[in-house]
């Protein structure tokens, strides 16, 4: 991919037009060699809104402390990911992604006041089986500094794949010291109405099983969210990556196990179904080495 070309903005996408031209767009097909647009966006001296911040603390699980929460600067870049992905020349339809996986980098906390400058782009298409995965590059700083850095993977599907016989997924082992949490069937709907997410498949039991769904899911976002919101006063005060794989989607309301297995340097989480098997979610907490 040669170098990206950025498109300054004035102010972040709406997300309802957004959405509309996501529905414009959902009959794009891939064809037979997929490429991503060389194109990234910049907003630049983006601000604190306080009762947005509070919003997304609230509905999250995060205590008020002074600084972001560490998933909150995804709030502000998510418009932009939007947009890239509705991008004219765009292969994949919006409504057909499945996020799969996300990293974050945090380099220093960041204080409530601070003004944020938020570039994004596309990169690393790849076909694997099944369909074809690329990845969405957040880079977030203030004042001249990095101070926060992300990618969102994404998944869509396309049918074909091996032929092969299908490998076996290792059993995951049963958790042993767990925390249960009670998932409301609202929470895809409180979520959407703070970070602009409103995809149908997250709202209501119908408009989830348009797409297949058996009735609404939680956002991958909000559950990656509610276990660092678990974790808050045990993250690292220096340079810390937070990464998840989303696994099962987790059918609301919902009852959950989370569990926490501290490692040297940080440690692993994971998002289980009530049985304390089934995986919703996996992660990995990981201070940075100098």
């Amino acid at each position: 991919m040669s170098e990206v070309k950025f498109r300054e903005l004035r102010n972040a996408p709406p997300m309802v037009v957004n959405f509309a031209k996501a529905v414009l767009r959902a009959n794009v097909k891939p064809g037979n060699n997929p490429t991503l647009p060389e194109v990234g966006l910049r907003l630049n001296d983006v601000g604190l809104d306080a009762k947005h911040l509070a919003a997304y603390r609230k509905v999250c699980g995060f205590a008020a402390d002074g600084k972001l929460p560490v998933t909150y600067p995804h709030m502000h870049a998510f418009p932009l990911h939007m947009a890239l992905i509705l991008e004219n020349d765009f292969p994949f339809p919006a409504m057909g992604l499945v996020h799969v996986r996300n990293s974050i980098t945090q380099y220093r906390p960041i204080a409530e006041r601070e003004q944020l400058n938020i570039k994004c782009y596309l990169g690393n298409l790849t076909k694997v089986d099944k369909g074809y995965e690329f990845s969405i590059f957040t880079s977030i700083s203030t004042g001249g500094e990095r101070v926060w850095e992300s990618e969102s993977v994404n998944f869509f599907r396309s049918g074909g794949g091996s032929k092969g016989k299908k490998k076996e997924a290792p059993k995951p082992e049963p958790a042993t010291d767990t925390v249960e949490w009670k998932v409301p069937g609202d929470i895809g709907r409180r979520y959407g109405a703070v970070s602009g997410d409103r995809n149908p498949i997250h709202l209501y039991p119908l408009s989830a099983k348009l797409f297949g769904f058996k009735r609404q899911i939680a956002h991958g976002m909000w559950s990656k969210a509610r276990c660092l919101a678990e974790l808050q006063s045990q993250l690292p005060a220096e340079a810390f990556s937070v990464d998840v794989q989303f696994k099962l989607p987790m059918f609301v309301p919902a009852t959950v196990k989370f569990e926490n297995k501290p490692t040297d340097g940080g440690s692993d989480f994971r998002l289980l179904a009530k049985d304390g098997i089934k995986p919703h979610l996996a992660g990995q907490i990981r201070t940075l080495g100098e």
